[in-house]
């Protein structure tokens, strides 16, 4: 409907700054949070150094001037989940006195004057720095996240945010342009126009809107027009709630999720002629509903707001939650499953599905589904650098194929795609659904568990799920022949524990795909061309495998290109003085970044997410994300950067024009022993989650079978990254959808079974 388009809108729109979230912080807590915003993003007057009136803005606009105290005051009420939240809050209540500040802050925190200790607010405001700068490489592991937490919500939502003429005090004195030129909104009026029926919406498909608006079924909307949208789209009359029962959906195949996995086998199914109902507790954004603004549409399109971590605050999560899953907000990277990885599957895993000929053809028709192709008509920065570098040094390096054409220079795709150039699953599979006028899409549906019951004295049958409308406390079930779980290695297995599974793989063996980044920065006088800008162009378009091991094991690690606007570039940034902070921040546009992502050994579990997150890196993973990190510091500096460096807390740089500068810089990153990756002195991220809920070969080696189906449950199937035997080594959209494909086959033949039962039950008419 028209109210929902705008609404849609208006949640990716400047000026938006968590207002839904209740600032529930005391004034002691206020106090203390405003001091360390201010002191990481103070104020500063350079009126009598410049007359340039965007330096002047940039220097002078402190945190508590552009309201980010209140936004991280919001976050910390409720809008991030994490289990040391209470504890943070203590130790801000605690630095609201003077007892506390003594406490935490040590003689730094103390005054020349009577009365001699004071609360952190108080304190001045170079020995705040001081006291902040203590903390950030602290051997104390609470004061060292106790840094990191603040340091990267004050950071991110400071340069992130946007008013509501979509703009920020600091980006043009950074060279940000802010939102793509290039795009087009959809204007968001004052009045509500009045809604559009259901009778009027096309039955299948949508002409001139997108694919699959005309699939997406509401469920708060008005009980008629639920039943309505149902039978336009052949779906059984639902059964009505009654005191004992909620109101009931009839479908062949209830899918939960709508991602990579979750899409594909919901387009397979859909096609073939069954009725398939696809959950996803996001919202959907249209192309015209998209601003491209950082921090309201990673708060409206990434799991938990995009800031998760680990429970040790070691590891930067970031995940999809729309519609479309993280194909929405991907990097286009659509890597086949390597040979190495396969064989690996099959021949040490025992699972012969990785090296047969129908994996092959799952390939083949899910890039052909994409269109993924590996040309590219203007590479952006980052990969100009990286490509450069690397033939510089004799690394291999190869294009990366995209599921985008070669003219896609886009670096927005993280935050939506403009035009539908980029294949996400909402301009394939989904739209698949939808055009098959066999499938509906619900959105803003959190499923609460899956619907088991007991068939004699064997093992579970689904028959479907319990589910609940976000934002409300009303709940319906949906009943079906088979149930697909696409809710993500991060949320799948919390659904099946909540649905009272208990194999022992499900929430374990997590792998992330650590990765770590390095800094090369390049004058706009010299190469590449000063029209060019590190936030502009295809996200991943080359990488190198010089470190990957390919030909052996592919545990190692690859060099690729990340997206980084003000917002996660402020939060990845190190920190080591409001002045060196800002002047890093003023080098944006010309400081390209290379990361190393590692195949990773390491685990952790995900089984109480969003409560807990549990990882550990391996040994051998901090060794190649050692070796990885000198790696990228030389391809940076054969790349011709002025500068390099790595994100250490220290804020470790070398000029690369100085005499054995470089060889410094690589010697202290390679004099690291093993734990200083893992103690988080250096930012961490992944945008990679997988392995779960593996698959194995029996129930002793895994929470699911070759075909997809729950080894505790009959006719529940999972199809996402979370049956990952392993860690994959490269981006994941690729297999995951290979693997969903064939997951949907076996699903296909199970019902193709239910029918043919169902032929040779029914009575001859004439008997």
């Amino acid at each position: 409907m028209a109210t929902g388009r705008r609404s849609a809108a208006a949640a990716l729109a400047g000026g938006r700054r968590s207002t839904t979230l209740p600032n529930l912080l005391s004034e002691r807590e206020m106090d203390s949070l405003t001091a360390i915003c201010d002191t990481l993003l103070p104020s500063v007057d350079v009126s009598h150094a410049t007359d340039d009136e965007d330096l002047i803005a940039f220097y002078r606009t402190s945190a508590s001037m552009g309201g980010t105290p209140h936004h991280v005051a919001c976050l910390l009420s409720g809008g991030v989940r994490h289990p040391a939240i209470w504890l943070l809050r203590v130790v801000l209540w605690l630095l609201s006195t003077w007892y506390g500040a003594l406490l935490m802050c040590g003689r730094a925190g103390l005054s020349e004057r009577f009365p001699y200790v004071q609360k952190f607010s108080r304190v001045d405001g170079k020995k705040r720095e001081q006291i902040l700068l203590s903390w950030s490489c602290s051997r104390v592991p609470y004061l060292q996240n106790l840094f990191k937490s603040l340091k990267y919500l004050a950071t991110r939502s400071y340069f992130a945010q946007a008013n509501e003429k979509n703009e920020n005090p600091s980006w043009k004195a950074m060279g940000y342009c802010g939102p793509d030129p290039n795009l087009k909104t959809l204007e968001i009026k004052a009045v509500d126009e009045p809604p559009i029926l259901d009778e009027l919406k096309p039955q299948f498909g949508s002409e001139g809107g997108h694919p699959i608006t005309s699939a997406l079924l509401h469920m708060a909307s008005p009980k008629d027009s639920i039943i309505h949208t149902l039978r336009q789209f052949g779906f059984p009359t639902p059964t009505p709630p009654s005191s004992s029962s909620p109101l009931a959906l009839h479908c062949d195949v209830v899918v939960v999720g709508s991602g990579a996995g979750g899409s594909v086998a919901a387009g397979v199914l859909a096609k073939a002629g069954h009725k398939v109902i696809v959950l996803e507790k996001g919202q959907f954004y249209d192309k015209t509903d998209l601003s491209l603004l950082e921090g309201p549409t990673m708060e409206a399109m990434y799991e938990g707001r995009g800031m998760i971590t680990t429970d040790d605050v070691s590891v930067l999560i970031l995940a999809g939650a729309t519609v479309g899953g993280g194909s929405a907000v991907n990097w286009s990277a659509s890597i086949r499953t390597p040979d190495h990885v396969r064989r690996e599957w099959c021949d040490e895993h025992g699972l012969e599905l990785f090296g047969s000929k129908a994996y092959d053809r799952a390939l083949d028709a899910v890039c052909g589904r994409m269109g993924v192709q590996s040309d590219v008509a203007d590479e952006g920065f980052n990969n100009m650098v990286l490509r450069r570098g690397c033939t510089e040094l004799g690394y291999p390096v190869s294009s990366v194929p995209c599921n985008a054409p070669p003219d896609h220079y886009c670096g927005w795709c993280h935050l939506g795609c403009k035009d539908g150039k980029k294949k996400g699953t909402t301009e394939t599979w989904l739209a698949d659904v939808a055009r098959s006028g066999n499938g509906l899409i619900l959105p803003d549906c959190k499923v609460e568990r899956v619907l088991l019951r007991r068939k004699g004295k064997g093992r579970s049958v689904a028959s479907g799920v319990l589910v609940q409308c976000c934002g409300s406390k009303e709940y319906f079930v949906i009943k079906s022949k088979a149930t697909v779980v696409a809710a993500g290695a991060l949320n799948t297995p919390a659904l099946l524990k909540r649905s009272g599974l208990r194999n022992a793989h499900i929430g374990k063996n997590l792998h992330l795909h650590p990765s770590v980044l390095a800094w090369g920065y390049f004058p706009r006088t010299k190469w590449p061309a000063e029209s060019k800008r590190s936030y502009e162009g295809g996200i991943i378009t080359c990488m190198s495998t010089a470190l990957a091991e390919w030909n052996g094991s592919g545990y190692g690690a690859v060099l690729q290109t990340p997206a980084l606007h003000p917002g996660m570039f402020a939060a990845l940034t190190p920190w080591v003085s409001a002045a060196d902070f800002r002047e890093r921040m003023l080098r944006f546009a010309r400081t390209a970044h290379v990361f190393a992502l590692v195949r990773d050994k390491g685990s952790g579990a995900a089984d109480r997410f969003p409560e807990s997150l549990e990882y550990r890196m391996d040994g051998a993973d901090e060794e190649n994300m050692r070796r990885a990190t000198e790696a990228m510091v030389r391809v940076l500096a054969a790349a011709g950067a002025e500068e390099v460096g790595t994100q250490h807390c220290k804020g470790e740089r070398a000029r690369v024009g100085e005499e054995g500068a470089v060889e410094r810089l690589v010697e202290r990153i390679r004099s690291r022993g093993r734990g200083s990756w893992r103690a988080g002195r250096t930012p961490v991220t992944t945008a990679h989650q997988m392995g779960s809920c593996r698959m194995g070969t029996d129930a002793t080696k895994g929470a699911v079978s070759p075909r997809g189906e729950a080894w505790e449950a009959a006719r529940l199937f999972v199809a996402d990254t979370s049956v990952f035997p392993t860690a994959l080594g490269v981006n994941p959209m690729v297999t995951a959808q290979a693997v969903a494909y064939c997951t949907a086959h076996s699903i296909l033949q199970l019902l193709l079974d239910d029918q043919t039962e169902e032929l040779n039950c029914t009575p001859c008419m004439h008997s």
